[in-house]
């Protein structure tokens, strides 16, 4: 008995962390000025980044993803997620 409650209990965990998980990620609007597919970066002029705590502004992101950085084109309105990964601000997902 003990171990139905212990699986029921931890199913619940996780499909609360994974709701949760879901909602965790911000995305921002903004327009891409630039892609750099060399350099594997892209400049995107943002708004508020409050995941980041960084005001509007145009800078220059990484993006680890070949398949993410494709589907970018200048001059192109996205909405993404930006984090920082090893130290390095990098677009990690795009609608």
């Amino acid at each position: 008995m003990k171990t139905a409650i212990i699986k029921i209990s931890l199913a619940a965990l996780l499909s609360a962390s994974a709701a949760f998980g879901a909602f965790a990620q911000e995305f921002t609007k903004g327009v891409v000025n630039k892609v750099d597919a060399k350099a594997k970066k892209v400049t995107i002029k943002h708004e508020d980044l409050k995941n980041l705590d960084m005001p509007a502004m145009t800078m220059v992101f990484r993006i680890e993803d070949s398949a993410l950085l494709e589907r970018l084109k200048e001059g192109s309105n996205i909405e993404f997620v930006a984090e920082r990964v090893n130290g390095k601000l990098t677009v990690t997902e795009v609608k």
